[in-house]
């Protein structure tokens, strides 16, 4: 077994710092320091025992949130500590509030962003570093999928007994800046926010990521939005703005040479770089996968070079070099294998240092529209209703937007309308990303937000909002009465109060951000 030096709890006595298993961490993230376990927190046992599942640390709960997927499961932060000013130690307690069902865990708490066959690890235990946009995930030691709980290693078991819980962890980087809060995510639910960190030393025994080496796991977040009109898609990672201006309009087919409409898509982006720090703007056109290399690789590159000079004229200050380039179609967005794909991928990219935010004024808020925020329709002949439970403004940028679904019928309904977005494909799996936020006065809707995971083939994106596949796959079924709560993350405009939501099916909803 894998021996790793580990942090002390406070007040602990004293032991060596080397020669720990892993294998007797959680029992004492159970039951604190100062003893052994008690009666009620046995130590571990094989996993397909049932009596592994034990009463969790007792405690406060920092923040708390319900699985989507599994009626009865609550999710709470009760331990979130920073050591060494450089790593993140995250307790979660998972309690099965029902008093029937055994349920389910692990499935749950494994990161959906890597191999399903990793999924009996809490290892989608994260937090947003709202400052450099990543979504940071445990630490990877060599020959284990996470610094984190495991099932079979601590014992836990696979299920969670009725009325009892268990308590879990994750070792990952700590969010830049040295906030005094984060926002702690998991694949369970909506992310819990606002959620102290202490930089007192955690109650328990943990793994050392300074003791061996371990690999960092970040997701980019980055955050679309697109103009009404579908002239251009902006894509922000929080460090570039990558601005995508569609093909269709700016040239005719098979064409180089700019049309009318082109000089007013494009005075956008240049007010944007103008507003910008950049000194260097990369100008790259992109095709399709019609045609040949031949065609697209000299097409794409004069298509460029035409809205590199554009901009130049539109430019109001100096001092910015330009950088084209062309890759025919080689570097898709989206799949080629629908033509609203095909058009996204007939683009022109321009990348450049994102702008600094406007300055907001803390006192412009406003309640309209918060009176009614319900939505009804039907699926299988039942009815659905809708209520959005919050627009919430997070630091970076960054909103998220909570809502509930129920199923007001007498019969079960599968509800599948939250998936079917015309964007689908830009994701690796489905997920509930048919949701669009407006702002209707600078006509601009803004894409839910996508983490970014590099594989050995290339990028893919995965949305940051419900899962709805995978273990997750049921999430869209509804028994009767019963209400899940979803959620999504969005860029927000700089000063705005109230947007205009879009969910699914539903009517448009005027949404005061809070």
């Amino acid at each position: 077994m894998t021996k790793l030096r580990h942090f002390r709890c406070q007040d602990a006595s004293p032991r060596s710092s080397r020669g720990l298993a892993l294998s007797a961490v959680l029992t004492l993230a159970m039951v604190g320091c100062g003893g052994p376990p008690n009666k009620d927190s046995p130590s571990p046992r094989p996993s397909n025992t049932p009596a592994a599942t034990a009463t969790a640390t007792a405690g406060t709960a920092l923040a708390e949130t319900r699985s989507t997927m599994t009626e009865n499961l609550k999710v709470e932060v009760v331990g979130l500590n920073r050591v060494k000013g450089r790593h993140l130690i995250a307790q979660i307690r998972l309690s099965n509030t029902g008093t029937e069902k055994r349920l389910p865990w692990a499935g749950e708490m494994g990161d959906h962003t890597r191999p399903l066959g990793e999924i009996k690890w809490a290892s989608g235990i994260g937090v947003l570093d709202a400052q450099a946009r990543s979504w940071l995930l445990p630490y990877k030691p060599v020959g284990s999928p996470c610094l984190c709980s495991d099932r079979d290693r601590d014992g836990l078991g696979h299920f969670i007994d009725p009325g009892r819980s268990i308590t879990v962890y994750a070792v990952l980087p700590a969010p830049s800046g040295n906030p005094t809060t984060t926002t702690v995510v998991t694949p369970v639910g909506p992310p819990m926010l606002d959620v102290p960190i202490s930089d007192e030393a955690p109650a328990g025994d943990f793994p050392d990521p300074d003791a061996e080496p371990v690999t960092t796991v970040t997701r980019r977040l980055i955050l679309p939005s697109e103009s009404l009109d579908k002239s251009e898609e902006t894509a922000d990672d929080g460090k570039d703005l990558q601005v995508n201006l569609s093909a269709d309009v700016l040239f005719a087919v098979d064409k180089a040479t700019l049309t009318p409409k082109a000089k007013s898509v494009m005075a956008r982006t240049a007010t944007l770089i103008d507003a910008s720090p950049a000194t260097v703007v990369t100008v790259a056109g992109h095709a399709d996968s019609s045609g040949t290399d031949a065609i697209n690789d000299p097409l794409s590159l004069r298509r460029a070079q035409a809205v590199q000079h554009a901009l130049t004229t539109l430019l109001t200050r100096n001092g910015v070099r330009f950088h084209t380039e062309g890759h025919g179609s080689r570097r898709p967005l989206y799949s080629n294998d629908s033509d609203e794909g095909k058009r996204r991928n007939r683009r022109v990219t321009v990348t450049f240092p994102k702008p600094q935010p406007t300055a907001q004024n803390p006192g412009a808020t406003t309640t309209t529209g918060a009176t009614d925020l319900t939505g009804s329709t039907k699926a299988d002949g039942q009815p659905i209703a809708m209520k959005v439970t919050g627009l919430r403004r997070l630091p970076g940028g960054l909103g998220l937007l909570t809502y509930t679904i129920t199923n007001e019928g007498s019969s079960e309904a599968w509800f599948r309308d939250l998936h079917h977005a015309q964007d689908w494909e830009a994701y690796k799996y489905q997920a509930a990303t048919n949701i669009r936020v407006t702002d209707a006065a600078a006509r601009r809707q803004y894409l839910p937000g996508r983490l970014e995971v590099p594989t050995d083939n290339g990028t893919d994106f995965y949305c940051a909002c419900t899962p709805l596949s995978g273990v997750r796959i049921s999430t869209e079924k509804f028994p009767p009465g019963q209400t899940r709560e979803f959620w999504n993350l969005f860029a927000l405009p700089d000063t705005a109060t109230t947007l205009t939501v879009k969910i699914g099916p539903f009517r448009d909803l005027h949404v005061p951000i809070r």
